[in-house]
């Protein structure tokens, strides 16, 4: 088993999200961690941020001169949340082209904390099946507990993971929805600890909401999981649609948290999949394809 502190450069050159940009108070030090090093992030008054290796002598709510600052981390603003890379950016990050629609709702309906490993926090968050279950009443009921057939694909140059073809009968699919309903998803996994569902829109059927979880790996087992949201709700008030994604994700913060092992399994033996699994199974080999080796049990040689 790894211990907390060894390290993983492919996970290292990546993008990471560390928080929402409108819940930063301008001049004020934040303190986080991310793949166990402690780190200090902030913006100035034109929303500029900025992330360095945390020190003693900033405090937290501590006004401080973001531009004396000596070792500055990369930093991007992107889909309202501020992104950091403690390596060397590999790649972009990863394109959400509805966010900019000038009809959608864009808003970070939360950043909970979580006491278990990123790629756990993704497969639980690809996985239907759990949907009557963890979500009863809402995202799912008995006896409609089957998960139909799927397409799962990875993009030619292994960069994404696809599902498609995800039909669910859910009773209240989103705050706006008025009654049951089979709703389409779309999963989509871009990065090894974020992923973007589109599901169907109960306000248009001819498009989609969209739901995004971005992970912050504070370590080997405890995250942040970064909730966006962007959806064609004109209706509801911003509290509202925050709270009911919250009750989803905190429905499945207990069955996280009860995990075990806290890290993901590579080897395909270790747990045994089903046919409802197939996005999961995609994933596993996706990763171990990759050779990442945070947060994971990597496959025996």
């Amino acid at each position: 088993m790894q211990n907390q502190n060894e390290k993983d450069p492919i996970i290292e050159n990546l993008w990471h999200a560390l928080g929402a940009l409108k819940e930063i108070d301008a001049g004020q030090v934040n303190k986080t961690q991310l793949l166990g090093q402690p780190l200090c992030y902030g913006k100035d008054a034109n929303d500029v941020a900025f992330v360095w290796p945390a020190s003693e002598r900033h405090k937290t709510h501590t006004p401080v001169n973001f531009e004396a600052l000596n070792r500055c981390l990369p930093v991007q603003v992107r889909y309202g949340y501020v992104w950091t890379c403690l390596g060397t950016p590999s790649e972009e990050i990863f394109d959400i082209p509805e966010y900019v629609e000038p009809d959608r709702r864009n808003l970070n309906a939360a950043s909970m904390g979580v006491h278990v490993s990123a790629p756990r926090a993704i497969e639980n968050f690809l996985d239907m099946g759990h949907f009557p279950y963890v979500h009863t009443d809402i995202l799912g009921v008995e006896p409609h507990t089957e998960v139909k057939d799927y397409d799962v694909t990875v993009s030619a140059d292994a960069c994404e993971i696809l599902a498609t073809r995800c039909l669910f009968y859910q009773p209240m699919a989103s705050q706006a929805s008025a009654g049951g309903a089979d709703v389409e998803y779309v999963y989509r996994v871009p990065h090894p600890y974020c992923s973007i569902l589109y599901k169907s829109s109960p306000l248009d059927a001819a498009r989609q909401d969209v739901i995004c979880i971005f992970i912050q790996p504070l370590d080997q087992e405890h995250i942040r999981a970064h909730m966006l949201l962007s959806v064609l709700d004109v209706d509801n008030p911003d509290i509202s649609i925050r709270a009911f994604q919250q009750t989803i994700f905190g429905q499945d913060k207990p069955i996280l948290e009860n995990q075990f092992p806290k890290r993901l399994p590579l080897d395909p033996r270790v747990e045994t999949p089903i046919r409802a699994d197939k996005s999961a199974i995609t994933y596993r080999r996706w990763l171990r394809q990759k050779g990442i080796t945070y947060g994971v049990i990597p496959a025996a040689a």
